[in-house]
């Protein structure tokens, strides 16, 4: 295996200078020619099931996530990445993907704060040996995050046929099962009931991954993270009485097609890293010929979901697009939404409260901001008639300061605000610390105090 070690929205390198040699470099070009300038949505498709891209919605506020390449080549075999972070390979090539803001001698700090904030998790004694053995520590790790969402959708339930050899008949009469157990005759009948239970293929599958976790010293605690995660736990042990140990491949086999259910919809996701999880021992990812493994965050999201983690506790609501909650109409009346866009048009910002806009931007803003950028947010303020509007973005430089411009017209005042991303921490527990800084002065800040005159 070869490890290529390169960070997101990276412009045009040689490929070759990340390898030792020009040979090494020419013999894992044909794997990065099958995975370059192909959009993720192609990518994630079925054909893949070992590559997790987050977030699941790949239109993820109509960002259209999964029209993005991880990597592209040009014709000079120039490489260059997009949002994309965290590890993907094909065959013998695998290739770490760190945030811009990671240092080249150290672990990507940035990226594994985010992860720990947005999914509640603690990455802090996570090692990271491989490639392979980062993918399997990052599953473990959301296991929780995920099972909690499964489950606040109610534990999953589906149709079992049981069959049953007594006198009270509830159900069609097994004629050839009644011969063969009931002759001659004893007083009871062979037949089968077809009844709902929480004791499924699904729910034995989550148990069974329960259980392996609970094997494993260093990552078995995260089972016991907090309440919600033991309820959650407890709520699938007692739903599974027939569990199994013996029956493990049988229960993996039978989850092997990925589920669809309109109201159960976030099991699909955990059914995919409950696998993943089990088979983490057999799965030899480097000898799946041509097939792509990995897991994935869109930088753009993540950096959104840790400022939602700072900026709810300061009354920002986070409207959610994809479940049309939140957000505001563009429309006073509901006719003139069918005349003129016949979508039922609702805004959805990132962040916004009574009189306060703000668009998440994991671009580069020191030099300005594009113009749709700067049209969609005037569009928003005007909408909802705020006088302020803001774009935070991370930046390495402490000695950019925030910018403050008025608006013509009905007036009002558009902020660019940096959140200093720390770059001297000499180890993880550092960097927290610092990054905490980052987080106060962003929470203290005069232009997001709803008091602060405009």
């Amino acid at each position: 295996m070869s490890l290529l070690q390169i960070t997101d929205n990276h412009d045009w390198k040689d490929y070759k200078s990340f390898f030792i040699d020009e040979t090494e470099a020419e013999c894992h070009l044909p794997n990065l020619q099958k995975i370059a300038n192909i959009n993720i949505k192609e990518l994630s498709l079925d054909d893949n099931p070992n590559l997790l891209i987050f977030p699941r919605d790949l239109n993820h506020h109509g960002d259209k996530i999964g029209d993005n390449c991880i990597i592209s080549l040009n014709h000079r075999n120039e490489i260059s990445t997009s949002n994309m972070m965290g590890f993907v390979g094909i065959n013998e090539t695998q290739i770490d993907i760190k945030s811009r803001f990671a240092k080249e001698d150290r672990e990507d700090y940035f990226l594994h704060y985010m992860l720990e904030k947005v999914f509640s998790i603690n990455l802090f004694d996570m090692k990271h040996s491989s490639s392979k053995e980062q993918i399997f520590d990052f599953l473990i790790y959301l296991f929780p995050y995920f099972l909690k969402k499964a489950l606040a959708q109610g534990l999953f339930k589906k149709y079992r046929r049981y069959e049953h050899n007594n006198a009270n008949v509830k159900g069609p009469i097994d004629i050839s099962r009644h011969i063969k157990e009931n002759i001659p005759f004893r007083g009871t009948i062979s037949y089968s009931t077809r009844e709902h239970s929480y004791d499924n293929e699904i729910t034995q599958l989550i148990r069974h991954t329960i259980e392996f976790i609970r094997t494993k010293k260093n990552s078995s605690h995260i089972l016991n993270i907090d309440n919600e995660t033991k309820e959650c736990v407890n709520q699938i042990i007692m739903a599974t009485s027939s569990y199994n140990l013996r029956e493990r491949d049988k229960i993996i086999s039978k989850n092997l097609r990925p589920m669809q259910h309109p109201y159960y919809s976030e099991y699909s996701i955990l059914q995919k890293i409950c696998l993943q999880i089990l088979r983490h021992e057999s799965i030899k990812f480097g000898q799946e010929k041509d097939k792509v493994y990995g897991i994935l965050f869109d930088g753009a999201w993540l950096w959104e979901e840790y400022l939602n983690t700072i900026l709810s506790k300061l009354g920002f609501k986070h409207p959610q697009n994809k479940n049309s909650k939140g957000g505001f109409p563009m429309f006073v009346n509901e006719k003139d939404n069918d005349e003129l866009d016949n979508n039922s048009r609702r805004l959805y910002p990132d962040f916004y409260k009574e009189d306060f806009i703000i668009d998440a931007k994991y671009k580069h803003l020191e030099k300005g901001v594009g113009r749709e950028d700067l049209y969609q947010i005037v569009t928003y303020m005007y909408c909802k008639k705020a006088t302020k509007g803001a774009y935070i973005y991370p930046c390495k430089d402490k000695n950019i300061k925030s910018m403050k411009h008025e608006l013509s017209g009905h007036g009002g005042n558009i902020f660019i605000i940096p959140f200093l991303i720390p770059q001297s921490s000499k180890n993880y527990n550092c960097f927290r610390n610092n990054i905490l800084k980052s987080e106060n002065n962003l929470s203290t800040c005069d232009f997001l105090s709803s008091e602060s005159k405009h």
